[in-house]
This record gives structure tokens, C-alpha cells and sequence, in this order.
């Protein structure tokens, strides 16, 4: 058996865990298809790339399993009009599939060496309307919002209300909330006038949100 029958097995199943929870929505189906998360990983990981866990990348970081990748990015329902901000680029594959969902994405990333190995991959998929920048994310990006929906793969402490308020109207934001060990609680923002609507949608363990840049990497 070939690595490519391989992979469209692994993809089946993992379509098959996304149908048993709930997540069929054809558009976002198609976007998972169109971004080949081998060509996101290390080399020794690619045949575990549709795997359920979380999986090791360079400078000591490692990506959230598809699964919970998938349900996060199901629960922004993101529109083809909207501008998304995220948070943690990571390999890249996340954004990826959310420019095929959206009219922009803008992703931020604390190491260098990632960010340019995700321009490289997007640039390989002809992906124009996605952005990765080298910078700190932890105070988002507010020079360049407001954002229709942001997702932040690392956790807060308490409430980011310096990044609810770069929502736009009727925007929703999607982070962990809780203590830099143990559990987090999944939450969902969404701006409704001058207020938010607070909805807690599922339990992570995610690293902490990290200011500043890596001085090197």
C-alpha cells in the first residue's frame, strides 16, 4: 500500500470523527481537502498527520490534533467575506485552510523560523490571501482591525478583552481561558453591540499565551 492510499484512508477516518460529532459542513470539508497537512509537518511525522493528537514541529512547538482543529475553525463559522486574525501560525495549516474559507487571513507567529516555513508552504499552494508575520501576538493585531473572527491557539489567563474589542460587530473570537497548567476552557466571544456573549464550548490543554518574539529561532 502506497503512502498516498494511506493518506486517503486517514483522511476518510478522519472525515468519519468529524461526522460523528456533528461537523459536516461541505465548505470547510473542502478546505480540510484542499490544504495537505502532510506537506505542513516534519518529515517523520507525516504518516500520522490526520491522527487525533497533537503533533511535534520545530523550535520545541507542536500543532493541536485536526480534530480539535476542525471544531474550532466549525465553531467561527467563517463567511467568504470576513477578515480572520489568528494567533499562533504554527506549521502553517490552520491558516491555510481558513483562507479557503475566507476573504482574509492575517496569522502571527513569535518564531521566525516558522513564519517563513509558512509563507513558503502557502506561497507552494498559491495561496494569496493569507499573511504570516514574524511579531508578538499576545495584544493582537489592532492597528489592523477590527477582524470579523479571531482564533488564538494558546491560552489566557483571564477574559482578553484587549482582543475582544478588535471584533468587529457581531464578530467572535475562539481562545482557552485558565491556569498555565491543567485545563482550559474552550471559550467563544461573539460582540453583540458593546457587549459580549460569553459561550463556553469545550475543555483544552494548550500552552500559555507568550509575549514578545523569539530571540533567535
Amino acid at each position: 500500500m502506497n503512502d498516498a492510499v494511506d493518506e486517503r484512508e486517514a483522511f476518510a477516518s478522519f472525515l468519519l470523527r468529524l461526522r460523528g460529532k456533528g461537523i459536516v459542513a461541505k465548505e470547510l470539508i473542502s478546505a480540510f481537502e484542499a490544504a495537505p497537512r502532510h506537506a505542513f509537518l516534519p518529515d517523520r511525522w507525516r504518516s500520522v498527520a490526520w491522527t487525533e493528537g497533537m503533533i511535534p514541529i520545530e523550535c520545541g512547538e507542536a500543532i493541536e490534533g485536526p480534530d480539535l482543529q476542525a471544531e474550532i475553525i466549525a465553531s467561527l463559522a467563517i463567511e467568504p467575506g470576513h477578515r480572520v486574525l489568528e494567533v499562533g501560525t504554527g506549521s502553517g495549516f490552520t491558516a491555510a485552510v481558513m483562507a479557503r474559507l475566507a476573504a482574509r487571513v492575517v496569522t502571527i507567529e513569535r518564531y521566525k523560523t516558522l513564519t517563513e516555513q509558512a509563507r513558503q508552504r502557502f506561497e507552494a499552494l498559491g495561496l494569496t490571501n493569507v499573511s504570516a508575520r514574524h511579531a508578538d501576538g499576545s495584544q493582537g493585531l489592532a492597528a489592523e482591525g477590527p477582524f470579523d473572527r479571531i482564533v488564538v491557539w494558546a491560552a489566557f489567563e483571564s477574559l482578553p478583552r484587549n482582543f475582544a474589542e478588535q471584533l468587529a460587530s457581531n464578530g467572535v473570537m475562539i481562545a482557552p481561558i485558565g491556569p498555565e497548567e491543567g485545563l482550559q476552557t474552550l471559550t467563544k466571544l461573539t460582540k453583540i453591540g458593546s457587549r459580549f456573549e460569553r459561550e463556553d464550548i469545550g475543555t483544552v490543554r494548550l500552552q500559555p499565551i507568550m509575549k514578545s518574539v523569539a530571540a533567535v529561532i
